[in-house]
């Protein structure tokens, strides 16, 4: 039998992404199944999604991910949405089904698993802070919603954006969320059990950034969560851990997406601990 030297494609479209690090924990877990496939970093402008998205077709990629700012605008390049993505509005991973692209979001998911598994926390019964209003935004809080949580308090400095968020996902969920205008410094009060930056605020190159929130009247025990991956100890979870905060890292969110991502794409169970390694060792190093 004849060896196949064809790779299959899996990749990232956003940017920036040279400094995304999913691939290294994807190419751990191809290495550790044996299979032959790689996992691209594609720096895709806005006005170059559409070339992108026909490329994808082109060259037969098994599926991608979507990263900022193409969550949303990748929406109408697909054949096809899963129920999830289609109630959060935004699409970060790609699946080919023979010749069609269908859109899923395991973003959510993510970080649901990793308040689970790593923080110890259920979010049900939970008060919970937001802050942004982006795609991974809208997908951690419809989980949130459907987990059940008692109030989530979205927080952005877009007025049109954010209500428009809260007004899609109290019509899809009739869950308990609400919108505050961001200005000036964000007050976590005593009553909030779990605060979330889902903003790209802090992310490298600009890993000086901090969120512009107040912790001083927070709870001890208010969990302090952040979806920016690199770098894994952003100034906002600094701030926290000095305060004596718990929290939770973009790893946490970045590893179970991408474990789920991977399954969606190959069929295959994914080595979770592997991947969590791969990743931890890139950015940690």
């Amino acid at each position: 039998m004849p060896r196949n030297y064809k790779a299959e494609l899996v990749a990232v479209l956003g940017q920036p992404v040279a400094e995304n690090p999913t691939g290294v924990m994807m190419e751990a877990a191809f290495q550790e199944l044996g299979l032959n496939w790689r996992y691209l970093n594609l720096e895709v402008a806005p006005h170059q999604l559409a070339d992108a998205m026909t490329g994808v077709r082109a060259f037969g990629l098994r599926g991608i991910n979507l990263t900022i700012p193409h969550k949303v605008a990748v929406i109408p390049y697909l054949d096809a949405l899963s129920p999830e993505a289609r109630v959060i509005g935004a699409v970060n991973t790609v699946r080919r089904q023979g010749e069609q692209l269908l859109g899923e979001n395991t973003d959510g998911k993510g970080f649901l698993r990793g308040l689970r598994s790593d923080a110890g926390i259920d979010p049900k019964g939970k008060r919970v802070a937001m802050l942004g209003a982006g795609g991974a935004a809208r997908a951690i809080a419809a989980e949130l919603l459907l987990a059940g949580v008692a109030d989530l308090l979205v927080v952005n400095r877009s007025l049109s954006r954010g209500q428009t968020m809260v007004d899609d996902l109290r019509q899809a969920t009739n869950g308990p969320i609400r919108f505050e205008l961001w200005q000036g410094a964000f007050r976590v009060l005593s009553e909030i059990d779990i605060l979330i930056n889902a903003t790209s605020i802090g992310l490298f190159p600009d890993a000086e950034a901090k969120p512009d929130v107040d912790l001083s009247q927070s709870r001890k025990d208010c969990l302090v969560c952040d979806v920016v991956f690199n770098p894994p100890v952003t100034r906002l979870l600094a701030e926290a851990k000095d305060r004596g905060m718990p929290t939770l890292d973009g790893l946490s969110m970045l590893v179970y997406q991408g474990v789920i991502g991977f399954e969606l794409w190959t069929g295959h169970k994914a080595p979770e601990a592997v991947m969590k390694r791969a990743l931890s060792a890139a950015l940690l190093s």
